[in-house]
């Protein structure tokens, strides 16, 4: 692709949706100039890219709004449909997409328009509703004078897509499941970087005007194997999986929404797809936009990786990580990226204490200053690592009153070192999950310095939510405690101004 801001301007309608959310900065790092069409303009401020693109407020459904977004454009993205709906959706989904279809006629210098619909035989009559809407709202669009390029696809992975999630939260939540016979249907799924490649190409090639262009990833899998390798690339025991024949979509709808976080009308269209064979039959995208796709096992790693480090950065300021299309995005839904748990306390120190002052004291924790609160509990923690197999808190630390990257700290090590800002540890004792503990000051413009205090966790499996239930009294014991603790000593220091403020005698 030719890089330079050459190719022109690209309607992207569906801008705030899961694909849509992420097709965005691709474009522009294509060098395509953006336009979004949006119904609530507002939306689209919460993605970092909204000051690198125009907003047309419109929707779909509103010939003028589409009309005036189109003009100048040369290519158009239609990347709306309700995946969630209930009652006449194909009847909203096919009038918005002959509203789209005529006003895009009568503008000059439109030469392409691109639909991401979805793989299913048309000929199968157990296809579900909304793939036949899918297919459906392509057809539609294509009986207009604009060209369309259709890229069909079964299941997204990547963060935030609601097919990985319900994926990700079935196999984590459940050690074992009894599961509808769709679990043995072939499928193929496609990693997200993958369809936004797609996606991208096929503004830029004339041969993929007017074509239907089914695309897949590199595997043809069913759903209990989709299940396998997620729990084995999640490191989680293999689950037990029992297909049973009486649980229709409807239910199982509904036990997704009681097990998962995703609605049970956003379930059972997912649940209803996975009924029918989802497969690449027609290979013509393969010559028309060669590429190479990632493999399932591939595609769930990114994915994986991404939730578990994204998460920091979404979360804690300061982490330097690199972002990808199979990321979590701040705008996605609730139910999207990571499980991340978190307790979080949130206190200050008065003036004459600074930030430096409540740095020094965060930085002097542990070793031979111990925790400040609660010795017992520490000790009895470190002593059940020590027990299991763990590190326990013996190791100490290289160092009474200084830290860097990479040292250790007890059973932590210290992963974010940002003096007088930021303090972050990662634990290293066994857990059924990954766990930080983490410290940001800011100063007060009174004076003084508040201190937020977070200790956050990442369950691995069923096992790893009850472990931090489990632990949630022992947190109301020791965390308000350790934060006050941390605020007293930070003011003793800035009344004090010398090395002596800090004791290193703990407190009960």
């Amino acid at each position: 692709m030719t890089e330079g801001p050459t190719r022109g301007r690209v309607l992207v309608t569906g801008a705030t949706g899961y694909v849509g959310g992420r097709l965005v900065p691709q474009l522009l790092d294509a060098g395509y100039q953006v336009r979004c069409l949006a119904r609530t303009p507002s939306k689209v401020a919460g993605f970092p890219w909204s000051g690198d693109v125009d907003v047309v407020a419109g929707d779909v459904t509103d010939a003028a709004s589409v009309r005036t977004a189109l003009t100048g454009c040369a290519a158009a993205y239609y990347l709306v449909h309700s995946m969630g709906g209930e009652g006449a959706f194909a009847e909203r989904d096919r009038a918005a997409a002959a509203t789209f279809r005529d006003a895009a006629a009568g503008v000059d210098g439109l030469r392409q328009v691109i639909y991401l619909g979805a793989l299913g035989d048309d000929r199968d009559p157990n296809l579900s509703p909304h793939l036949r809407s899918r297919q459906e709202v392509g057809r539609v669009l294509a009986e207009g004078s604009v060209p369309v390029t259709e890229l069909r696809a079964a299941v997204i992975i990547g963060s935030g897509s609601a097919s990985f999630e319900m994926l990700r939260h079935l196999v984590e939540r459940l050690p074992a499941m009894l599961t509808p016979r769709w679990v043995r249907t072939r499928c193929q799924p496609v990693a997200i970087r993958d369809v936004l490649y797609w996606l991208v190409v096929a503004a830029d090639e004339p041969k993929a005007r007017g074509r239907v262009l089914e695309i897949g990833g590199a595997d043809v899998v069913t759903y209990g194997e989709m299940m396998r390798v997620y729990a084995e690339v999640a490191h989680l025991r293999r689950r037990v999986v029992v297909p049973v024949p009486l649980l229709t979509p409807r239910l199982s709808s509904l036990w997704i929404g009681l097990v998962t976080p995703l609605p049970p009308s956003l379930g059972r269209p997912l649940v209803e797809g996975l009924s029918s064979e989802v497969i690449v039959r027609d290979r013509p995208a393969a010559d028309v936009l060669p590429h190479t796709p990632l493999s399932f096992r591939d595609a769930v790693e990114r994915a994986v990786r991404r939730v578990e480090h994204l998460e920091v950065a979404t979360t804690w300021a300061g982490a330097d990580l690199t972002s990808g299309p199979a990321d979590p995005l701040p705008t996605d839904p609730d139910w999207a990226g990571g499980t991340l748990l978190s307790d979080e306390k949130e206190t200050a120190a008065a003036a004459p204490a600074t930030a430096d002052d409540l740095f020094a004291v965060v930085e002097g924790i542990g070793g031979v200053h111990g925790w400040y609160v609660t010795p017992a509990l520490w000790w009895l923690r470190g002593a059940t690592d020590r027990a299991v197999g763990g590190v326990g808190l013996r190791r100490g630390r290289r160092h009474p009153d200084q830290l860097r990257v990479g040292d250790a700290l007890d059973f932590w090590r210290v992963e974010a070192y940002e003096p007088p800002r930021l303090l972050r540890l990662r634990a290293e004792m066994r857990l059924p999950g990954r766990a930080w503990l983490e410290w940001q000051i800011e100063p007060l413009p009174s004076g003084g310095a508040r201190l937020c205090q977070r200790a956050l966790y990442h369950p691995r499996g069923l096992w790893g939510r009850a472990y931090w239930w489990c632990l949630l009294p022992f947190h109301a014991l020791i965390f308000g405690r350790l934060a006050h603790a941390i605020a007293t000593r930070a003011e003793e220091r800035g009344v004090g101004r010398g090395p002596t403020a800090l004791s290193v005698t703990p407190r009960l």
